[in-house]
Protein backbone atom coordinates (compact mmCIF):
# COMPACT_ATOMS: atom_id res chain seq x y z
CA UNK A 1 0.00 0.00 0.00
CA UNK A 2 1.34 3.45 -0.91
CA UNK A 3 2.41 5.80 1.88
CA UNK A 4 0.24 8.52 0.37
CA UNK A 5 -2.96 6.44 0.64
CA UNK A 6 -4.66 7.46 3.89
CA UNK A 7 -5.55 4.43 5.98
CA UNK A 8 -6.26 3.43 9.58
CA UNK A 9 -3.57 0.75 9.17
CA UNK A 10 -1.04 3.44 10.04
CA UNK A 11 -0.71 5.07 13.43
CA UNK A 12 0.82 8.23 11.97
CA UNK A 13 0.98 9.34 8.36
CA UNK A 14 2.30 12.38 6.49
CA UNK A 15 0.81 12.85 3.04
CA UNK A 16 2.40 15.17 0.47
CA UNK A 17 3.75 17.44 3.19
CA UNK A 18 5.38 20.65 1.99
CA UNK A 19 6.94 23.32 4.17
CA UNK A 20 8.20 26.69 2.94
CA UNK A 21 9.48 29.78 4.72
CA UNK A 22 9.28 33.24 3.23
CA UNK A 23 11.93 35.92 3.80
CA UNK A 24 11.08 39.07 1.90
CA UNK A 25 10.67 38.07 -1.74
CA UNK A 26 12.55 34.83 -1.25
CA UNK A 27 10.86 31.48 -0.61
CA UNK A 28 12.90 28.77 1.08
CA UNK A 29 11.61 25.24 0.51
CA UNK A 30 12.31 22.95 3.48
CA UNK A 31 10.07 19.95 2.79
CA UNK A 32 8.95 19.01 -0.71
CA UNK A 33 6.05 16.58 -0.96
CA UNK A 34 7.06 14.23 1.86
CA UNK A 35 5.13 10.98 2.37
CA UNK A 36 5.80 8.91 5.49
CA UNK A 37 3.78 6.26 7.31
CA UNK A 38 4.48 4.79 10.75
CA UNK A 39 2.88 1.64 12.15
CA UNK A 40 2.17 0.87 15.79
CA UNK A 41 5.23 -0.55 17.57
CA UNK A 42 7.79 0.59 15.00
CA UNK A 43 11.09 2.32 15.64
CA UNK A 44 11.69 4.66 12.69
CA UNK A 45 14.79 6.81 12.36
CA UNK A 46 14.94 9.87 10.12
CA UNK A 47 18.49 10.66 9.06
CA UNK A 48 20.13 13.29 6.88
CA UNK A 49 22.61 16.15 6.95
CA UNK A 50 21.93 19.38 8.84
CA UNK A 51 19.34 21.45 7.01
CA UNK A 52 17.80 18.49 5.21
CA UNK A 53 14.43 19.05 6.92
CA UNK A 54 14.52 16.28 9.55
CA UNK A 55 13.52 18.33 12.59
CA UNK A 56 10.95 20.31 10.62
CA UNK A 57 9.30 17.05 9.58
CA UNK A 58 9.30 15.74 13.14
CA UNK A 59 7.74 18.96 14.44
CA UNK A 60 5.02 18.76 11.79
CA UNK A 61 4.35 15.10 12.63
CA UNK A 62 3.79 16.11 16.26
CA UNK A 63 1.68 19.21 15.48
CA UNK A 64 4.37 21.52 16.83
CA UNK A 65 4.44 23.13 13.38
CA UNK A 66 2.01 23.30 10.48
CA UNK A 67 2.75 22.33 6.87
CA UNK A 68 2.45 24.83 4.04
CA UNK A 69 0.60 22.11 2.13
CA UNK A 70 -0.29 18.47 2.70
CA UNK A 71 -1.67 16.74 5.78
CA UNK A 72 -0.72 14.64 8.79
CA UNK A 73 -3.04 11.88 9.96
CA UNK A 74 -3.21 10.10 13.31
CA UNK A 75 -5.26 6.90 13.01
CA UNK A 76 -6.88 8.43 9.94
CA UNK A 77 -7.73 11.72 11.72
CA UNK A 78 -6.42 14.77 9.88
CA UNK A 79 -4.43 16.62 12.55
CA UNK A 80 -3.90 19.65 10.33
CA UNK A 81 -7.68 20.26 10.25
CA UNK A 82 -8.12 20.27 14.02
CA UNK A 83 -8.54 23.43 16.09
CA UNK A 84 -5.53 24.82 17.96
CA UNK A 85 -7.09 23.64 21.24
CA UNK A 86 -7.60 20.11 19.96
CA UNK A 87 -4.07 20.00 18.56
CA UNK A 88 -2.74 21.03 21.98
CA UNK A 89 -4.72 18.21 23.58
CA UNK A 90 -3.23 15.76 21.08
CA UNK A 91 0.28 16.99 21.86
CA UNK A 92 -0.40 16.40 25.54
CA UNK A 93 -2.05 12.99 25.24
CA UNK A 94 -0.93 11.29 22.02
CA UNK A 95 2.65 12.52 21.54
CA UNK A 96 5.61 12.44 23.86
CA UNK A 97 8.50 14.74 22.90
CA UNK A 98 12.20 14.32 23.66
CA UNK A 99 14.64 17.03 22.58
CA UNK A 100 18.41 17.30 22.39
CA UNK A 101 18.65 19.95 25.11
CA UNK A 102 16.18 18.35 27.57
CA UNK A 103 14.10 21.52 28.22
CA UNK A 104 13.67 20.75 31.92
CA UNK A 105 12.51 23.53 34.24
CA UNK A 106 15.55 24.39 36.39
CA UNK A 107 13.67 25.20 39.61
CA UNK A 108 11.68 21.95 39.58
CA UNK A 109 12.85 18.56 40.81
CA UNK A 110 13.11 15.55 38.52
CA UNK A 111 9.78 14.26 39.84
CA UNK A 112 8.07 17.64 39.40
CA UNK A 113 9.38 17.95 35.82
CA UNK A 114 8.00 14.52 34.98
CA UNK A 115 4.59 15.35 36.48
CA UNK A 116 4.14 18.61 34.54
CA UNK A 117 2.39 17.15 31.43
CA UNK A 118 -0.16 15.43 33.67
CA UNK A 119 -0.77 18.62 35.61
CA UNK A 120 -1.23 20.58 32.36
CA UNK A 121 -3.54 17.94 30.93
CA UNK A 122 -5.92 17.87 33.90
CA UNK A 123 -8.08 20.70 35.22
CA UNK A 124 -7.37 21.39 38.88
CA UNK A 125 -10.45 19.63 40.37
CA UNK A 126 -9.67 16.49 38.35
CA UNK A 127 -5.94 16.73 39.12
CA UNK A 128 -6.74 16.41 42.83
CA UNK A 129 -8.40 13.06 42.07
CA UNK A 130 -5.60 11.64 39.92
CA UNK A 131 -2.58 13.23 41.63
CA UNK A 132 -1.73 10.16 43.72
CA UNK A 133 -1.96 7.77 40.75
CA UNK A 134 0.04 10.11 38.51
CA UNK A 135 2.72 10.54 41.16
CA UNK A 136 3.01 6.78 41.59
CA UNK A 137 3.40 6.38 37.81
CA UNK A 138 6.06 9.11 37.68
CA UNK A 139 8.04 7.49 40.49
CA UNK A 140 7.72 4.08 38.83
CA UNK A 141 8.97 5.44 35.50
CA UNK A 142 11.90 7.24 37.11
CA UNK A 143 12.82 4.04 38.93
CA UNK A 144 12.56 2.14 35.64
CA UNK A 145 15.17 4.41 34.03
CA UNK A 146 17.48 4.16 37.04
CA UNK A 147 16.63 7.46 38.74
CA UNK A 148 14.78 6.22 41.79
CA UNK A 149 17.37 7.92 44.00
CA UNK A 150 17.22 11.21 42.07
CA UNK A 151 13.54 12.10 42.51
CA UNK A 152 14.19 15.30 44.46
CA UNK A 153 17.26 16.41 42.49
CA UNK A 154 17.00 19.51 40.30
CA UNK A 155 18.42 19.50 36.75
CA UNK A 156 21.61 21.29 37.84
CA UNK A 157 22.30 18.35 40.15
CA UNK A 158 21.98 15.77 37.37
CA UNK A 159 24.35 14.64 34.64
CA UNK A 160 23.47 15.05 30.96
CA UNK A 161 22.40 11.43 30.69
CA UNK A 162 20.27 11.71 33.82
CA UNK A 163 18.61 14.85 32.48
CA UNK A 164 17.76 13.06 29.24
CA UNK A 165 16.31 10.15 31.20
CA UNK A 166 14.10 12.62 33.09
CA UNK A 167 13.05 14.13 29.75
CA UNK A 168 12.17 10.70 28.36
CA UNK A 169 10.22 9.86 31.51
CA UNK A 170 8.36 13.18 31.25
CA UNK A 171 7.47 12.29 27.65
CA UNK A 172 6.02 8.96 28.81
CA UNK A 173 3.98 10.16 31.80
CA UNK A 174 0.71 10.55 29.88
CA UNK A 175 1.14 7.16 28.15
CA UNK A 176 1.57 8.58 24.63
CA UNK A 177 1.09 6.43 21.56
CA UNK A 178 4.09 8.00 19.86
CA UNK A 179 7.45 9.06 21.22
CA UNK A 180 9.00 11.72 18.96
CA UNK A 181 12.71 12.24 19.60
CA UNK A 182 14.80 15.04 18.08
CA UNK A 183 18.53 14.20 18.37
CA UNK A 184 18.08 12.50 21.78
CA UNK A 185 21.80 11.58 21.99
CA UNK A 186 23.17 14.66 20.24
CA UNK A 187 24.25 16.38 23.45
CA UNK A 188 25.71 13.31 25.13
CA UNK A 189 29.05 11.51 25.19
CA UNK A 190 29.41 8.13 23.48
CA UNK A 191 28.82 5.99 26.57
CA UNK A 192 25.81 7.98 27.76
CA UNK A 193 24.40 8.07 24.23
CA UNK A 194 24.57 4.27 24.14
CA UNK A 195 22.64 4.10 27.42
CA UNK A 196 19.89 6.32 25.98
CA UNK A 197 19.74 4.19 22.83
CA UNK A 198 19.34 1.06 24.96
CA UNK A 199 16.61 2.74 27.00
CA UNK A 200 14.58 3.69 23.92
CA UNK A 201 14.86 0.17 22.51
CA UNK A 202 13.86 -1.30 25.87
CA UNK A 203 10.74 0.88 25.93
CA UNK A 204 9.86 -0.33 22.45
CA UNK A 205 10.33 -3.98 23.38
CA UNK A 206 8.59 -3.96 26.77
CA UNK A 207 5.83 -1.40 26.17
CA UNK A 208 5.46 -1.75 22.38
CA UNK A 209 6.21 1.99 22.34
CA UNK A 210 6.19 3.51 18.86
CA UNK A 211 9.26 5.70 18.41
CA UNK A 212 10.27 8.15 15.68
CA UNK A 213 13.82 9.46 16.01
CA UNK A 214 15.59 12.25 14.15
CA UNK A 215 19.29 11.62 14.49
CA UNK A 216 22.83 12.03 13.19
CA UNK A 217 23.79 8.98 15.28
CA UNK A 218 24.46 6.13 12.84
CA UNK A 219 24.40 3.62 15.72
CA UNK A 220 20.80 4.55 16.38
CA UNK A 221 19.95 4.44 12.69
CA UNK A 222 21.53 1.08 11.96
CA UNK A 223 19.63 -0.63 14.79
CA UNK A 224 16.22 0.81 13.95
CA UNK A 225 13.46 -1.19 12.37
CA UNK A 226 13.40 1.28 9.50
CA UNK A 227 15.66 4.07 8.29
CA UNK A 228 14.19 7.03 6.40
CA UNK A 229 16.78 9.17 4.63
CA UNK A 230 15.91 12.74 3.77
CA UNK A 231 17.90 15.01 1.45
CA UNK A 232 16.99 18.55 0.42
CA UNK A 233 13.50 18.17 1.86
CA UNK A 234 12.76 14.94 0.00
CA UNK A 235 12.68 11.36 1.25
CA UNK A 236 14.97 9.08 -0.72
CA UNK A 237 13.11 6.03 -1.97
Amino acid sequence: MSNNTVTYDYLLQAVNVTKEYTAGERTLPVLQGVNLAVKKGEIVTIVGVSGAGKSTLLHILGSLDTPTAGSVFYKGINLTKLSAKRQAEMRNRVFGFVFQFYHLLPDFTALENVLLPSLIGNAFPHWKKVKKERRERAVSLLERVGLGNRLQHKPSQLSGGERQRVAITRALINEPELLLCDEPTGNLDTKTGQEIRELLWSLNETLNQTVVIVTHDEKIAENAGRIVRITDGKILV
